[in-house]
């Protein structure tokens, strides 16, 4: 019997009935050879880790734009919280961890320079809008590995795309990190806004506090205890309504004063205008673009290739071509 036999054996004996067992996996559209030692789920764990698009979530943002402090969240940070609340819970719950951390790792590998201004951005210029839960799908399917993609299996995929938006994740697992990446976000951005000054803590709704809890760990303790205690041996996830609506109320208070509030217009103009320029500048240079975006343009159209190709940026890659395009060079002396 070989390591990853022994794994999918355990799986049978201590899954719950509703977890998402490795050797049952829907495939992949490339069928490859087993691993002796890993099994399927924990094999696109390992391909989300290595691609170069998780690499570059370190260096894009994630509320804060180019914070000064080292302790600020970045797309890579927030990326690592949601796998370990969505981990806990998973475990908690007795569903697949492996698959669970893939879809979680993977979730945001879409997501664009300058958070969801960019995202805001690009779904203005782009014909048929962009999202960047289908954008992490996109990247995953037909961008890494010079166009091949990732192959992943159809359950991680699934649970990628469908983290956000409208439509709602086929596994447990997946569910597992659609709840705890609202988890994650509202709890770390709440933590970096008190810390950038931005809210003090006298101004936090006293009403979801109390319910929730008055600590950043309290809070995350508290929603991840109501959502085991009111999904166990359930075929979907669930939290109580008291919870569900302390936090409902509590990501309110978060848009209103820190998503969609004033107090960073001017820096959120200057991105707009960054990522407009650059798409209407590569949009009539494609030739410009590394050659595998270019290939895109022919394959996918101009524009979509341009969007993937800025969305792929970091937010100081997108910052430092601008410059180099649009800001004349200092003159210097012979």
């Amino acid at each position: 019997m070989t390591i990853r036999e022994r794994t999918e054996s355990a799986e049978r004996l201590l899954l719950s009935p509703y977890a998402a067992l490795s050797e049952k996996t829907a495939g992949r559209d490339h069928p490859v050879s087993p691993c002796d030692i890993r099994t399927d789920y924990q094999r696109d764990r390992d391909r989300v880790i290595h691609c170069k698009a998780f690499r570059r979530l370190k260096f894009k943002t994630q509320v804060f734009l180019s914070p000064e402090g080292d302790h600020y969240r970045t797309r890579l940070t927030h990326t690592l919280e949601v796998s370990q609340v969505a981990r806990t819970i998973a475990r908690a719950l007795r569903l697949n961890e492996d698959l669970t951390e893939a879809i979680a790792l993977g979730h945001d590998l879409g997501h664009t320079p300058y958070g969801h201004i960019g995202e805001r951005t690009l779904n203005d210029l782009l014909e048929g809008g962009f999202r960047h839960n289908e954008q992490s799908l996109r990247v995953v399917e037909r961008l890494e590995n010079g166009g091949a993609g990732l192959n992943l299996t159809r359950e991680v995929r699934d649970g990628i795309v469908h983290h956000s938006g409208a439509g709602f994740p086929s596994t447990l697992e997946g569910e597992c990190v659609r709840r705890a990446d609202r988890i994650a976000y509202l709890n770390h951005d709440l933590d970096d806004a008190l810390r950038a000054g931005v809210l003090k803590d006298f101004e936090l709704p006293a009403d979801c506090l109390r319910i929730l809890g008055a600590t950043h760990g309290k809070r995350i303790d508290t929603m991840i205890r109501d959502i085991v205690e009111n999904s166990e041996n359930r075929p979907h996830l669930e939290m109580s309504p008291q919870v569900e609506e302390a936090m409902n109320g509590l990501r309110e208070f978060m848009f209103e004063k820190v998503y969609r509030d004033g107090w960073r217009d001017p820096e959120e103009r200057r991105c707009d205008y960054i990522l407009r320029t650059l798409f209407d500048y590569f949009c009539a240079h494609p030739g410009e673009m590394p050659e595998e975006y270019i290939v895109i343009t022919y394959r996918d159209g101009l524009e979509r290739g341009v969007a993937d190709y800025l969305s792929g940026m970091t937010d100081r890659y997108a910052t430092r071509t601008f410059r180099e395009l649009f800001v004349p060079s200092s003159f210097q002396s012979f």
